[in-house]
């Protein structure tokens, strides 16, 4: 949050969904109209959009694939600059203290880890490509026996201690043999997800071809294991984006009882900008049939939608076993900060509903539930002279080389997790902030849901007075209610790239993280490219073998991989549980 100016004014919200078909699917888009949180959404209807199916394949087992990938080079493999909307104005410069701020750092109750192993690292992707590439964006998820974790642009199978099943194998091999070949590309922003509802493997990558001729479409490319082995044989899938030629940036997924729901953010091929909103027929994927999908797109050029949706949304992600009601609506959430740029007038989460149902003329909506406002938070950090030159690494003196926050792009961080307890549903997310002046934290959020009406339950910024930047965070909750938020570390003086965890137990002072600081690993290089990219986001995740143990991946440096590259990145997959599961 920065201080209001006084030529700020409410404006109404026109949200711009234009719902389609894009694989036979009938939908009913719901347009919304908002003007301030107290004022109720106006709706009004659109016609159904239909096209004609597309029949996915199976592919030959992951090993094989992994076996044939070999080398390929770097012409195949394009990581994409990320950028911000293009109607975002300027933002604030007086910045205002963060009210939920928490400086305390609790001694030590978090756990030591359990398993501690190394995951996909830059250097693979020098072997497989010839190059390296920056930023990593690394993800993974947990399944019975497995760990798979994919990166900027290679994906790798794991058992549960750590022993490779798979080696570090190019994205896009994956498809290879695919029909839409664009798939086969390294094109990046990988998606890793297990359904433990249907005990299935989802991966995913967009494509990047089209950025170079105007006369190819965008796809989200998506695999589906065919069983819960992730080794083995995957049904292949491509969708392509709402409108021609809009480039879907930051794909993020989420597991639901019968879709699996994709959220995009989309660069037309000028100005055009917006949120696509993608419900995928998950009950026909997990089965390889040819599927639909009811796709909306949030035009960020309407008036008053920008803050509404910011640089992303995020779709829930179910954890655990309990699913929500049958007609429940899929939240859909994002952050707005009044100092961001953007023209938000609050600091609020915005959350909207997304609902489809599967028959056989299917129907759906997408409308803005809530504005739950947020207590006060500053999304803007000191960068400079670039604004991604902002966390000061120990040794490096030039501000070219700082990392980057990426604090100031108005969402929040993956994943929106979701679990429904005893007549209670849960979702918590987080997004990095300036805490204090020039140091970064991590706000993180627990909203509720109760009768389709949602509250923010709690709220906090974990940042302990140590001048330690901690940032680039995801966050999760057990089955207990116990919360594990895993960050990014690192100081100018001593504390070198590293990955850090701390935790709330269910019965601790709202807004607190009670259970201290635990090390997954100490970092002991740095980074020294002058590109400064940092992320874009790390995963946590939890076990559905106890619905306890969480699961971390994020990238970190040590001194080996700072001399093997500027850009030496490395990752680290780590699992711990919190006390009382």
């Amino acid at each position: 949050m920065r201080a209001h100016r006084s030529s700020r004014r409410l404006r109404t919200a026109v949200a711009c969904l234009t719902g389609s078909a894009l694989l036979a699917a009938s939908v009913t888009a719901v347009a919304v109209a908002a003007e301030a949180p107290s004022v109720a959404p106006q709706r009004e209807a659109s016609s159904p959009i239909y096209s004609a199916p597309v029949a996915p394949d199976i592919s030959p087992p992951m090993s094989a694939l992994a076996a044939k990938g070999g080398h390929r080079t770097v012409s195949t493999a394009r990581i994409v600059n990320e950028r911000g909307a293009p109607g975002a104005g300027r933002a604030a410069t007086t910045p205002s203290a963060d009210a939920a701020l928490q400086t305390s750092a609790p001694a030590l109750a978090v756990g030591q880890t359990i398993a501690n192993f190394e995951g996909v690292s830059n250097q693979d992707n020098f072997t497989l490509f010839g190059g390296r590439v920056n930023p990593p964006d690394p993800i993974g998820d947990v399944g019975p026996n497995h760990y798979v974790e994919m990166t900027n642009l290679a994906y790798q199978v794991f058992d549960k201690s750590g022993t490779p099943l798979i080696p570090a194998t190019p994205i896009g091999a994956l498809w290879d043999g695919f029909a839409v070949t664009d798939c086969t590309d390294g094109s990046g922003d990988p998606v890793v997800l297990y359904d433990q509802l249907t005990g299935r493997w989802l991966l995913s990558q967009f494509t990047t071809s089209g950025l170079d001729d105007p006369t190819k479409p965008f796809w989200n490319c998506v695999a589906i294991s065919t069983t819960g082995d992730p080794t083995g044989t995957y049904y292949r899938y491509a969708f392509k984006t709402e409108n021609f030629q809009y480039f879907p940036d930051y794909p993020k997924y989420g597991v639901w009882t019968d879709s699996y729901v994709l959220t995009t953010r989309e660069f037309g091929p000028t100005v055009e900008y917006g949120i696509g909103v993608y419900a995928l027929e998950k009950n026909k994927m997990v089965n390889g049939q040819p599927a639909r999908v009811v796709s909306y797109f949030l035009d960020g050029n309407a008036p008053g939608m920008l803050p509404l949706v910011g640089d992303g949304l995020l779709p829930a992600d179910i954890d655990g076993i309990t699913k929500p009601r049958e007609d429940s609506a899929i939240p859909i959430v994002g952050t707005q900060d009044d100092g961001g740029g953007y023209g938000a007038t609050s600091d609020a989460l915005n959350v909207w509903d997304l609902k489809v149902k599967w028959r056989s003329t299917p129907t759906s909506s997408l409308t803005l539930a809530e504005q739950l406002p947020v207590a006060a938070f500053d999304s803007q950090f000191p960068c400079a002279p670039t604004a991604r030159d902002c966390l000061p690494q120990p040794g490096v003196t030039d501000p070219n080389r700082y990392l980057d926050v990426l604090s100031y792009r108005q969402r929040p961080t993956w994943r929106l997790a979701y679990r429904s307890f005893k007549g209670v549903e849960s979702l918590v997310t987080a997004q990095s902030v300036e805490a204090s002046p020039g140091q970064a934290g991590m706000r993180w959020y627990e909203v509720r849901r109760s009768a389709g009406t949602y509250a923010v339950a709690q709220q906090g910024t974990y940042a302990p007075a140590d001048g330690v930047n901690r940032w680039m965070g995801s966050i999760a909750q057990d089955k207990k209610g116990n919360m594990a938020l895993g960050y990014s570390v690192v100081d100018g003086v001593d504390v070198y790239p590293g990955i850090r965890y701390t935790g709330r137990s269910a019965a601790a002072p709202l807004g607190t993280m009670n259970l201290g600081e635990g090390t997954i690993i100490d970092g002991s290089g740095v980074q020294t490219t002058t590109n400064s990219r940092w992320g874009d986001y790390t995963s946590m995740n939890v076990d559905p073998s106890d619905d306890c143990t969480f699961w971390y991946v994020n990238e970190y440096y040590t001194a080996a991989g700072q001399a093997s590259s500027p850009a030496g990145w490395q990752t680290r997959i780590a699992s711990f549980r919190l006390p009382g599961c």
